[in-house]
């Protein structure tokens, strides 16, 4: 964590457990870092990029209406609001509201 505090200039903020995926998420700035063992992280190996947004249950919409597939309905997280989407090329995204 210390090399993506230096590289960003950003102290991270507390860790965060996520005891239903048994994985601890620290942000620094606007990255996300996720730990676990290998098999807790299996589920997440596949997804490309993380964007933030203003609000999950409205940017589900858009998705859907772009040709996007909603694999990974909203729900609650330690960090906030997710969901996990197929955009049209195949890549894997996962769409984070923020927990203010």
């Amino acid at each position: 964590m210390h090399f993506y505090e230096m590289l960003l200039g950003k102290k991270a903020r507390p860790r965060v457990h996520y005891p239903k995926m048994n994985l601890e998420l620290a942000f620094i700035g606007s990255l996300l870092l996720v730990a676990g063992t290998e098999e807790e992280l299996r589920p997440f190996k596949d997804i490309k990029a993380t964007f933030l947004v203003d609000s999950v249950d409205e940017f589900a919409e858009f998705l859907k209406e772009s040709g996007a597939h909603i694999i990974g309905r909203p729900e609650h997280v330690p960090t906030g609001k997710n969901m996990i989407a197929r955009h049209p090329d195949g890549t894997l995204v996962e769409y984070l509201e923020r927990r203010s």
